[in-house]
Formats: structure tokens, C-alpha cells, sequence
């Protein structure tokens, strides 16, 4: 197939990634590659893939910073010229498929009312103007919505959204491998922002007497100097935001990880990261974490720093092997690549029996049936 992919454009798609959102949508483009199938990035300036197509002059948090700009007709208007540019080049570019990644809702609408075949990436919980779009274009059959986690379509089906998919998130298994010997720290990782529980980490750490490295991008200033920094020591250490290299070899040494979400995380990327290098997992159990740790971890009650600082002491008796054969059956990039692929054949299927004008539209029809069969 030839394959639309559309970014989020807050960060470029690059090394080190801000988040699971970026890693993913590398991880996406790569293993589709993989597969056979001809890919294009639409993304923004600066992000890192052979088949990009620059759709902004660069991220939108270096000019329109989100935690200043979020919710701005200034915001909308900069996606919305972007993602414009996007799919006018992709109604003349013979695409079969597009893979919507980004967090901009109107692409599902313009896609859905152009009859195109277009799968949808959902990366978040529902609510607002997002969940308002899904409801109103799931029920079309040239669209197919994908969560990555049980507990997120249970969410979405409590609210009256149903019909939704589940492609679990994947992992390179091939780069988060074990180290050659465990050290005596542990590891956070993350985007350091209150809701991602930095601060109930360290104090866990603490509690607990252990050494714990922290790594990722500092996206909210004024957290980290307050709750964060004060209580920063030889044991409990900020090593910045590094090379994925890097990280691979702290996370692969590493005695566990603590992931410490104080929201409802739709999966749980670096759990099963760490996972995958034999790393075992103490953590908050919200919202999909159970699903991907399941009994390769601790996890205790939100916000609750006592009871994380004892499982961190209860690591010791889970067997790393396990760990990664989990990832390797459960969340392998090839398993993600493959429940996409599903989705895709239903939304192109569903594109030919839509009788909605297709905007010069043009699917290569006889390549996509070929790899098909």
C-alpha cells in the first residue's frame, strides 16, 4: 500500500523524541517500511524520515508554544494550514490510506466527508472537541478509529462511543534488549510534567533509600525548580534529555523502573520499554499500566508514595526473563504493524462502497489488491 502518514507537529518526529507520541510515530513509519508498504511523513520541519514531507516551517511549540498558545485561534490556524497543505498534497499524491497520528480533529472530518480511507491514531482519553469528532464519524465506513489499550475503548464505550479498535503500541525489540549486568539504581523516565508523578517518584526514592536516575525533556519549569530540584542529591539524579542510545543502556541496567502516571495513561510506552530490557516495572496503577505491566511489576494506588517505595523492594523477586518475553508476544512492533494493517484493508473496503464525490481522489486500486491477497 502506499500509506499517508500525519504527525503531530507540536515536536518534530526526531531523536531524542519528546514522548511516546513521537517514538511511536517513527516506530509506525519504520515497521510499515518493513512490511512492504511505501510510506510519507507528513510532518513538521525537522523531523527525521526518509520519506518526509515538511507540512510546517517548524513544530508549533517553538513559535506557539502550547502551554501558553493551548486552546488560541493562533494555534488552530497554524494546524489547520498545515494539515491543509497535507492533504492537498496527498488527494494528488495516489495514496490508498491515510494514518491520521496527529492530535488535530479535523482531519477525520475532512477525510470521513472526502470518502478517503483513513485510520485514526487516538493517543488520548475522550473529551473535548476529539471525542466530539470521533462520535460523529466512527459509524462511517471508510473510517476506522484505533485505541491502544482495552481499558481506553472501555473508556470511549462508557461515554457512548463504540466501534473503536485496538492496535497496541509497539516496541523495537530488537534495541531495548538487557544490559550485560544490573546496577543499583533505578530509572524514571518521561516528559516532566506534573501529571506524569516525577514528584511522587522521587519521593518514593527517597523513602525507599534508593538511587534513581531521571531522564527527559523539562516541559514545565516552574514543577521541576518546586517539586522536583530541592530534593535532587548524589542518590536522586537529573541526567537530562539524551540520545535514545543512551537511555537504551540505563534503562537495560537498570534494578526497575518507576512509572508514575497521575492521569489516566492510555498505554504506557516506557513500561514497555523497560519491559522489553528485562527492567521490571513499579508504578501507579492508572489507567492502561495494568494492562501492559500485568505481572511483570508492583503497582500500587495512585499518588500513594509509602506503598510505591515498598514495591520497589518487592523487584527483586520478578523474573527479567519474563519481563521481556511479554514484550516480545504482546507488544512487538510486527504485532502492531499487523493489527494496523487490519484496519487499513476495512477503511480502503469501506472508501469503495462510499458514494460521497472523492475530491480527485485517486487510490492505486490494483497495488493495494495485490498486497492484499
Amino acid at each position: 500500500m502506499k500509506i499517508a502518514v500525519l504527525a503531530h507537529i507540536r515536536n518534530a518526529i526526531a531523536e531524542p523524541f519528546n514522548g511516546g507520541m513521537e517514538a511511536h510515530c517513527h516506530l509506525l513509519c519504520r515497521g510499515l517500511r518493513d512490511a512492504g508498504h511505501e510510506v510519507v511523513l507528513f510532518g513538521a520541519r525537522g523531523s527525521q524520515d526518509e520519506g518526509l514531507f515538511e507540512i510546517c516551517a517548524a513544530p508549533y511549540d517553538r513559535v506557539l508554544p502550547w502551554a501558553r498558545y493551548r486552546g488560541t485561534s493562533e494555534l488552530a490556524a497554524y494546524q489547520r494550514t498545515a494539515f491543509e497543505r497535507a492533504l492537498l498534497a496527498i488527494m494528488a499524491g495516489e495514496f490508498d490510506v491515510v494514518h491520521n497520528n496527529s492530535l488535530f480533529p479535523d482531519i477525520m472530518t475532512w477525510c470521513t466527508n472526502a470518502g478517503i480511507a483513513c485510520v485514526t491514531s487516538q493517543h488520548v482519553p475522550p473529551f473535548g472537541a476529539m471525542f466530539d469528532t470521533v462520535q460523529k464519524v466512527v459509524r462511517y465506513p471508510n473510517t476506522r478509529i484505533t485505541v491502544t489499550s482495552d481499558h481506553q475503548r472501555a473508556l470511549w464505550e462508557s461515554r457512548g462511543c463504540a466501534g473503536l479498535h485496538v492496535v497496541s503500541n509497539g516496541v523495537d525489540v530488537d534495541h531495548w534488549q538487557p544490559g550485560p549486568a544490573r546496577e543499583d539504581h533505578f530509572i524514571w523516565v518521561g516528559r516532566i510534567v506534573p501529571n506524569k508523578g516525577l514528584a511522587e517518584a522521587v519521593a518514593a526514592a527517597r523513602i525507599a533509600g534508593a538511587k534513581l536516575r531521571i531522564f527527559g525533556p523539562i516541559e514545565d519549569a516552574g514543577y521541576f525548580a518546586d517539586r522536583v530540584q530541592p530534593f535532587l542529591s548524589d542518590g536522586i539524579e537529573y541526567h537530562g534529555h539524551g540520545s535514545m542510545q543512551d537511555l537504551r543502556a540505563e534503562v537495560g541496567r537498570a534494578q526497575g523502573a518507576l512509572v508514575t502516571p497521575l492521569w489516566d495513561e492510555p498505554f504506557g510506552l516506557v513500561a514497555a520499554e523497560a519491559l522489553a530490557c528485562g527492567t521490571p516495572v513499579a508504578g501507579f496503577d492508572r489507567g492502561a499500566l495494568g494492562e501492559v505491566v500485568g505481572d511483570c511489576g508492583v503497582l500500587v494506588a495512585s499518588g500513594d508514595t509509602a506503598a510505591l517505595a515498598h514495591a520497589m523492594t518487592q523487584l527483586q523477586s520478578i523474573d527479567r526473563d519474563a519481563c521481556r518475553q511479554r514484550v516480545l508476544e504482546r507488544f512487538s512492533i510486527a504485532a502492531m504493524i499487523a493489527g494496523y494493517e487490519e484496519c487499513y484493508t476495512a477503511a480502503i473496503e469501506g472508501a469503495r462502497r462510499v458514494s460521497l464525490p472523492r475530491l480527485a481522489w485517486s487510490s492505486n486500486w490494483p497495488r493495494t489488491n495485490a498486497l492484499l491477497a
